[in-house]
């Protein structure tokens, strides 16, 4: 399954549009990952629990997208868009969105 951002793929042309198909997960923040990003926050330094968090999130999302565009027979999604969110009381809950559309490719 060929996942892009562009809506074109050169050499690749665009036989018949399926649909909009999309992929959502949502994740809650761990106390502990809340404290010890805390502590980075005063120290200075990259926090590598969230940024694995992110990046699990962002895979999953895609994951779900593809199977949803594998259901409807495409070979490609394009014009993929992704959107993050926080969400829940104080920023808790972390939301990644993907979407775009299905395609069968000449």
């Amino acid at each position: 399954m060929i996942l892009s951002t562009t809506t074109v793929l050169e050499g690749r042309p665009v036989q018949q549009y399926l649909g909009v198909v999309t992929g959502e997960v949502i994740v809650g923040a761990n106390i502990f990952k809340d404290l010890f990003a805390s502590v980075r926050d005063v120290v200075g330094g990259r926090s590598g629990s969230y940024e694995s968090t992110l990046r699990d999130a962002r895979r999953t999302a895609l994951d779900e997208l593809s199977q949803e565009a594998r259901a409807l027979g495409a070979d490609a999604v394009i014009g993929i868009d992704l959107d993050y969110e926080v969400l829940g009381q104080g920023g808790s809950m972390l939301m990644v969105s993907a979407s775009g559309t299905a395609v069968k490719l000449g």
